[in-house]
């Protein structure tokens, strides 16, 4: 018998089974709004900030006291450890290129901003640059290829510090400051989760800021050496602003961020631009749930499809940013998906890490 000939004959039965089938319903939904990220034994218990996936077999990921971890079997097993050196450390951003080679970047004032490289899977490690300045403060790293990257951080005499490299870390340069407009009183990047700062292409590369007196994205496309600059409607704060920002191709970009003392807040937490980062919209109406340290890019879907994550949850956006929708309310700091396919990975809080099990339409 039918399901529409049952509701016909026995219509308080059919009542009954409506509100179960509807039940029914909402509860596989919940499910499966809520069991998009599986966890994974990271192997560690400290706090994960950066994640960077290589593949679908290979991610790693960076935190607090030294800290990595790495998988070469797509999470089935991660192994930790620390760089030798540096377990007064905080490593909030990782950047790899396969499973031997990877960048580790460590924050703080003066002598604790500094570069790690290991070409031997985390065997050994190799101090590339260590900050001199007493003033600097490094939050974040990103890398066209395996030889180009930059970096930058907080003001420096009134202008953010941008350093480069062109071979593999060997040396790496400050660019002229003659070429970065001034900051404004209060301004500065955050090193929530080593993303603050994204490059395209061969030669484009943005970052954002955050402060009481706004926040703002920086853009330039000949590598670092000259900068324009756009005011967003971010939320902002001496704690609020933009904490991660990328773009899918040399137009189109989102930043997300908010308040980090007001996690549940959403606010003005997301905008969108669709002209290089010249100007920017916030997001409509559906906005991430709350306060967001980091946003990836899913690279193997037909549409853009992003994901943001924050203390308080995770949002999906399949619009470029211009209206998100809930994907859980497991915290991560920040996430990362491979170039090459569609594997995803999240960190976070007590050496937390998830992979990405949703769908990817």
């Amino acid at each position: 018998m039918t399901l529409e000939k049952t509701m016909k004959r026995c219509p308080g039965e059919s009542l009954l089974l409506r509100m179960n089938v509807t039940a029914l319903f909402l509860l596989i939904f919940a499910s499966a709004s809520y069991a998009q990220w599986e966890s994974q034994a990271s192997g560690t218990t400290v706090r994960l900030r950066g994640v960077s996936a290589v593949n679908q077999s290979v991610a790693w990921a960076s935190g607090d006291k030294g800290t990595y971890a790495r998988t070469v079997d797509g999470g089935k097993t991660w192994v930790s450890g620390r760089v030798p050196g540096s377990e007064d450390l905080d490593f909030r951003d990782v950047d790899a290129f396969s499973a031997d080679t990877a960048y580790l970047l460590s924050i703080g004032e003066s002598e604790k901003s500094r570069i790690y490289k290991t070409v031997d899977g985390g065997l050994h490690w190799t101090l590339q640059f260590k900050n001199s300045r007493a003033t600097a403060f490094f939050d974040a790293m990103a890398f066209w290829d395996s030889d180009h990257g930059i970096a930058v951080s907080d003001p420096v005499d009134g202008r953010f510090l941008i350093i480069t490299t062109e071979d593999g870390g060997a040396t790496w340069k400050e660019m002229p400051a003659d070429g970065m407009p001034l900051a404004l009183v209060g301004e500065g990047a955050f090193a929530a989760s080593g993303s603050c700062i994204t490059v395209q292409d061969k030669r484009n590369v943005w970052f954002g800021t955050g402060g009481p007196l706004g926040a703002r994205v920086f853009r330039s496309t000949n590598g670092g050496r000259s900068w324009t600059v756009a005011t967003t409607q971010i939320t902002t704060g001496k704690a609020a602003g933009i904490f991660s920002i990328l773009f899918s191709d040399a137009n189109h970009g989102v930043v997300v961020g908010g308040d980090y003392t007001k996690e549940r807040e959403v606010g003005n937490n997301t905008a969108w631009t669709s002209d290089g980062g010249r100007t920017w919209q916030l997001a409509e109406t559906k906005r991430p749930n709350g306060y967001r340290s980091g946003v990836a890019l899913i690279h193997k879907t037909k549409g853009k499809m992003l994901v943001a994550v924050g203390p308080t949850g995770s949002d999906v956006s399949m619009r470029g940013g211009k209206s998100w929708r809930v994907l859980g309310d497991e915290g991560f700091h920040s996430a990362s998906f491979a170039v090459r396919s569609n594997a995803g990975w999240a960190v976070g809080e007590g050496g937390r890490i998830a992979k990405y099990t949703g769908s990817f339409n």
